[in-house]
């Protein structure tokens, strides 16, 4: 088939959306189709359209649908369009879920954080990463602990959520937050470098090369979501497919690919509990043990077989769902 993905993130960016746009389109090239990534939609033809974003791509869906009626349009929900636009933007989001044959969502609790309606349209994709080794052991050979917090420095993923728990800890303790991603704006840079003057356990490495990111999680002992909203993120299959103990904020996006039982929620934005959290996986084993223990068994839900078959799915029930209205119409 001749496939279409629109993202909101162009060429070249690190954002979420622009990786799970280049993800997707290796892997349903690799099971034969044709598939370009674009980021503004000019009204071509195509055998499906996947938009990811429900709001930022709504100029596109809508385009679409009206262009192309009887072809299957996906729409992936990917994280703020759920949590934040749904609720600022109701009818502009709305519409893209209702305009769509299918909806996929990033973890498996999106049907209860959209309307009932489109729950029907609704497959859950849990998006892949490759396997990282890392090395065995609760602390590195210079004695330190170190926390990783990768991801784009914006008030979504309260991004120093980490660095004000690290203030909070014992003195005598190793921990060193180590804070991997490319400031939102010029705000969030000056807090970051404001953060390192005065925060000695804590460092701003600004944006990685996915190579020195995959580094940053070998020479890690755990990493913090600290998200207030997230709409299944990527960087957590990354850290179960390596191995890498997690502590994440308690919000549904989070729980949607951990699991109810994951030992390692803390209250969203609070960094006591989280500064808790942090000195109990520095100093008790057994913690940091149950920790390795669940992203060791998650790991192979996060495997690129996985989300391609699941993307094979999507497909396929867009096609039949497509096929249906077109003829009730």
């Amino acid at each position: 088939m001749k496939l279409v993905i629109i993202t909101p993130a162009a060429a070249g960016s690190r954002a979420g959306n622009r990786a799970t746009a280049e993800r997707w389109k290796a892997l349903l090239e690799a099971s034969g189709h044709q598939v370009s990534v674009i980021t503004e939609y000019r009204g071509e033809a195509c055998d499906a359209f996947v938009a990811l974003h429900a709001w930022h791509s709504r100029a596109a869906i809508q385009l679409f649908r009206k262009n192309w009626p009887e072809t299957p349009l996906l729409v992936a929900l990917t994280g703020t369009d759920i949590y934040h636009h749904q609720l600022q933007y109701p009818a502009d989001t709305n519409a893209s879920m209702a305009a769509a044959d299918i909806l996929i969502g990033l973890h498996c609790f999106v049907a209860q954080d959209i309307p009932g309606e489109y729950s029907n349209k609704l497959v859950t994709l849990y998006q892949s990463a490759d396997s990282i080794q890392r090395p065995p052991g609760s602390t590195r050979p210079d004695g330190t602990f170190n926390v990783c917090v990768i991801g784009h420095l914006r008030d979504e993923k309260d991004s120093l959520r980490a660095a004000l728990a690290a203030r909070l800890l014992p003195a005598d303790s190793h921990i060193r937050i180590l804070c991997a991603g490319k400031p939102y704006n010029t705000g969030w840079q000056r807090a970051a470098e404001a953060e390192m003057q005065k925060n000695p356990r804590f460092q701003w490495l600004g944006e990685l090369s996915g190579a020195d990111t995959k580094r940053l999680m070998i020479n890690s002992q755990v990493m913090v979501i600290s998200s207030i909203m997230e709409g299944g993120a990527n960087v957590v299959s990354e850290a179960c497919r390596a191995g890498l103990r997690v502590i994440a904020s308690d919000i549904s996006g989070n729980r949607g690919l951990l699991g109810e039982d994951y030992a390692g929620y803390y209250p969203v934005g609070d960094e006591q509990a989280l500064a808790a959290r942090l000195h109990r996986a520095e100093t008790d084993p057994e913690f940091l043990n149950k920790l390795s223990q669940q992203v060791n068994q998650l790991a192979p839900l996060f495997c690129p077989d996985n989300e391609q078959r699941t993307l094979e799915l999507a497909l396929r029930k867009a096609i039949q769902n497509c096929a249906a209205r077109n003829s009730a119409c």
